[in-house]
């Protein structure tokens, strides 16, 4: 059952907040149109930069978004980000769709912390969840964060035993501290497991401003920057921006390591999914359909609720069969993640 009765929203209004909304970015709503479908409004997410079809991290809420519309048979709304949006056309978005009746209201991304501190204050009844930020403390707010330098540390040893030049890459969309995780993990990774290897590490751009999330021009030059530097293994945590990486490295017959979706087993970069090795993951797409079923079940999350491997939240996708099927590599991996959940390897998060 629903945590708090919905507001009904006059035929004025919602136009009035459909204007506000187109006015802050793009919109979808999906309704059912089974005969038990509830009457109100449920799970709502706002993208972060790069929007939906990155096949990355944006893809992986929508895909937790569908998931809760199809099992809850409610309304949902996923919203894209526009060019040069501040912090309060953020918070307008969210609080627009707080007011239509949404909940929860879910902002994809750290760069919605400030908007949704704000939204959550306005709207005390309405569950919000972040993803990638655990800096809000409320009631009604879940910060749903992952322990990504674990799945990043896997990867790491994944590229080490790759490896036949003994140098790798990283490239990091934004020079921040979420992507440091990513960084930090995997280097510990390489380094543990193959103390002889190189890593080559780069940030596309200081700010997601700039498009380090969501220019795959800037990942394609920045992998074949590294490439030309020997690098034969080259792993992304860099949004949309990572299929540029993806593109040198089947464009120079290296192997790529994806993130955050399973980015083998996405039909847009199905033409270079051979030289895909593995993805690390982190199911975003769980985080948000839980925290719509923990609402919907007149439970709803709030505080920290954190994913890492021991949870299963954080993992390496296993789709290429060549990935799969090396016995040397897996054991090598599954090794690794046995002491990571143990805590006989502490992994960095910096």
């Amino acid at each position: 059952m629903r945590r708090i009765s919905r507001i009904t929203v006059a035929g004025a209004a919602t136009a009035s907040l459909a204007l506000a909304l187109a006015a802050c970015g793009g919109t979808s709503t999906s309704s059912s149109s089974s005969s038990d479908a509830k009457d109100d409004k449920g799970l709502a997410i706002a993208y972060d930069v790069g929007g939906k079809g990155d096949q990355s991290f944006n893809d992986a809420a929508f895909a937790g978004l569908e998931q809760a519309k199809k099992e809850f048979k409610y309304e949902t709304a996923d919203i894209e980000p526009t060019d040069g949006e501040t912090d309060a056309d953020k918070q307008q978005r969210l609080e627009s769709l707080a007011k239509q009746g949404y909940n929860p209201v879910v902002g994809i991304g750290y760069a919605y912390a400030a908007a949704l501190k704000g939204a959550a204050a306005k709207y005390p009844d309405v569950t919000f969840g972040i993803v990638d930020d655990s800096t809000i403390e409320a009631k009604n707010v879940a910060d749903l964060v992952f322990s990504e330098e674990q799945g990043s540390y896997l990867a790491g040893v994944a590229a080490a035993k790759s490896t036949k030049t003994n140098v790798v890459g990283f490239v990091g969309g934004v020079d921040v501290p979420l992507i440091h995780k990513f960084q930090a993990g995997f280097e510990q990774g390489v380094k543990d497991t193959n103390p002889k290897a190189k890593v080559i590490s780069q940030y596309l751009t200081q700010t997601a401003e700039e498009g380090g999330f969501s220019s795959p021009d800037k990942g394609k030059t920045a992998a074949e920057g590294q490439i030309e530097k020997k690098a034969d293994v080259v792993y992304a945590a860099a949004g949309l921006s990572g299929q540029g990486v993806i593109e040198a490295a089947a464009a120079n017959k290296v192997w790529a390591i994806g993130v955050d979706s399973d980015q083998y087993a996405q039909e847009a970069l199905a033409k270079y999914k051979d030289s895909i090795l593995t993805s690390a993951m982190k199911d975003v797409a769980k985080a948000v359909y839980n925290l719509a079923k923990s609402v919907e079940d007149g439970k709803p999350e709030t505080g920290i609720v954190r994913g890492d491997l021991k949870t299963g939240e954080v993992s390496l996708a296993d789709s290429n069969p060549e990935f799969a099927d090396d016995t040397d590599l897996q054991e090598a991996i599954n090794t690794a993640k046995e002491k990571i959940i143990s805590g006989d390897i502490k992994v960095k998060s910096s």
